[in-house]
């Protein structure tokens, strides 16, 4: 007997070509919280690690995982923005990996 699994999960679906450009126009067009003057330079930054990684491995999974990562961050912002303007104390908070697991 094996203690290997019946099934290999499928991978996550690629992303579509264009979402990384639809990524940064969100991102650019978050003036009214002020996010885009901070998260533009960050999303560049780490499109270009990844894009490195990308092409020292000859594989998409580095660009593919950021976008993945950076479509969390804009999907969830609002979620944190009405916490934060609700009041609430953020000061005895939990690590999001005790929540969400660590990043693969």
């Amino acid at each position: 007997m094996s203690a290997q699994p019946d099934h290999v999960p499928a991978p996550p679906q690629p992303p579509a070509p264009a979402a990384a450009a639809r990524l940064l126009a969100r991102i650019r067009a978050d003036h009214d919280r002020g996010r885009a003057a901070r998260w533009e330079p960050a999303f560049q930054r780490d499109w270009d690690k990844a894009l490195e990684d990308s092409r020292v491995l000859y594989d998409l999974t580095p660009l593919h995982e950021l976008i993945r990562t950076w479509q969390s961050r804009l999907d969830t912002a609002p979620a944190v923005d009405a916490f934060f303007a609700a009041g609430m104390d953020q000061e005895d908070g939990i690590a999001i990996e005790d929540i969400i697991g660590p990043r693969p």
